[in-house]
């Protein structure tokens, strides 16, 4: 055979091998892309689906389906990496998916890494039990025309009329059939009709940040180990509202957790410029006291809880509460109370999935919340006074004289109580500390308890004092 003749035929022979598995890939390709709309009544059109000359890339471009109710899903590229069975990365670009007449998800660019298949369910990442070590979106923006509900796990669903979402960039991690490990979204604008009491309003938010995200298949059920939001701005009907960062720990297997608000502040002023006219003269009255006239009030709150494990059935509880509105008030709340946990209850799996203590039986302890005047009690007695038509030397009279009267009816730690709060407002305190200490009781008692609160100073061993 001349020289010449062989290497042609060994390049061809190369060429079948290179091309063999390439048409078997692109084969593979076109026939998943079929079976995922052939329960579908519609048409489907796929562009030339080409793989790259040495394996390791299949793709098509104009990938559209058009469904006969209306719906349609059109991606300008759509690239699988890697092996085809066993994806490295499957990349869309230009991605736009519309629900009939209801809404649009669309995406500038969304990349999935090791994801468990090559073709995506057009019904969303999390559809049919797709899993993925990552997931990239870019450019996201969620539209739905006419009214949407938006959760039914409470008593009363909520809903929001042509309601449009964008982020910027959302990132995902470990994604399972209902779970997520972590998930991050950066710059999210929003806006609404009708939502709610708040009217038609807009929002930014800056990040959101999520973690421990499972159970996702029930709307009701669905939680997350932490939760962070930042520089969120709320601009509504009746709502005008900052809030510089909020984040909650609700997984306390670790020994911790709480929720910690930063910086919300609220513009009364203009909230009450846009409330109906006839709310605005009492709505002005409450600004007054709460913010002394300028109509801006801060908010910064934590709520830290730990527990502590003091045998295999006991834990100790530990909480620490703050709340402070600036130019009004700061109230606390501090408790160490130990417990006992339901029967064969692990203290760490508990705390881990615990949405409330109703099945924990509290062993005494200690509990102590402080009232900090920081200029509310101050302004209370002109306001009060002038509402109830009288001048504030009569309204702090009989307000000495109530007090003294529902002490003598209920007991002197109340009539200490209700002093102090007088004695605030007069200006002759600034502090009012109030510490109980529980009684050792079986839940039968505790209920008791909660249920006649006018036998909580005898039992609790209440003690009031100002500072």
């Amino acid at each position: 055979m001349p020289r010449k003749r062989a290497r042609a035929v060994v390049l061809g022979a190369l060429l079948l091998a290179c091309a063999g598995p390439a048409l078997a890939d692109a084969e593979k390709f076109e026939a998943d892309l079929r079976a995922l709309f052939a329960d579908q009544p519609g048409e489907l059109t796929i562009g030339d689906i080409s793989e790259s000359m040495l394996g390791g890339e299949t793709r098509t471009e104009d990938l559209e389906y058009v469904s006969d109710r209306g719906g349609r899903v059109h991606v300008d590229r759509y690239v699988v990496e890697g092996d085809y069975d066993d994806p490295d990365r499957v990349v869309l670009e230009g991605l736009s998916v519309t629900d009939g007449q209801a809404g649009t998800i669309t995406a500038r660019r969304l990349v999935v890494v090791e994801p468990s298949r090559p073709v995506l369910s057009p019904r969303g990442v999390l559809a049919d039990g797709l899993e993925a070590a990552e997931l990239t979106a870019e450019g996201l923006v969620i539209e739905r025309s006419g009214r949407t509900v938006l959760g039914t796990a409470g008593e009363r669903a909520r809903s929001v009329t042509n309601p449009r979402l964008t982020v910027e960039r959302l990132h995902a991690r470990d994604l399972a059939q209902d779970t997520i490990g972590s998930l991050e979204a950066t710059d999210i604008a929003g806006s609404g009709e009708s939502f709610g009491e708040i009217g038609d309003g807009k929002f930014t938010l800056g990040i959101l940040n999520i973690e421990g995200l499972r159970d996702l298949k029930s709307q009701a059920e669905a939680r997350a180990d932490r939760m962070e939001l930042k520089n969120l701005n709320i601009e509504a009907q009746r709502l005008a509202a900052t809030l510089d960062r909020l984040l909650v720990e609700s997984d306390m297997s670790d020994g911790a957790g709480g929720l910690w608000l930063e910086s919300l502040d609220l513009d009364l002023a203009r909230m009450i410029e846009l409330a109906p006219a006839e709310k605005r003269t009492r709505l002005r009255m409450m600004s007054n006291v709460l913010t002394g006239g300028s109509g801006q009030l801060s908010l910064d709150a934590a709520f830290d809880g730990q527990w502590e494990a003091l045998d295999d059935t006991r834990a100790m509880l530990l909480g620490k509460s703050r709340v402070t509105a600036d130019d009004a008030f700061r109230w606390t709340f501090d408790s160490e109370t130990p417990a006992r946990l339901p029967e064969g209850a692990d203290p760490a799996s508990y705390f881990a999935e615990v949405d409330g203590l109703d099945d924990v039986t509290l062993l005494g302890g200690e509990v102590e919340t402080t009232l900090t005047d920081l200029g509310l009690f101050g302004r209370l007695p002109a306001v009060i006074a002038t509402s109830q038509s009288m001048s504030e030397d009569e309204f702090m009279a009989q307000a000495r004289t109530q007090a003294k009267g529902l002490g003598s009816l209920f007991g002197p730690e109340f009539a200490t109580l209700l002093g102090g709060l007088v004695d605030m407002m007069e200006g002759k305190a600034s502090e009012l500390v109030v510490h109980f200490t529980l009684p050792e009781g079986d839940e039968q008692e505790l209920d008791a308890l909660a249920d006649d609160p006018l036998v909580l100073p005898s039992k609790l061993s209440m003690q009031v004092h100002t500072r």
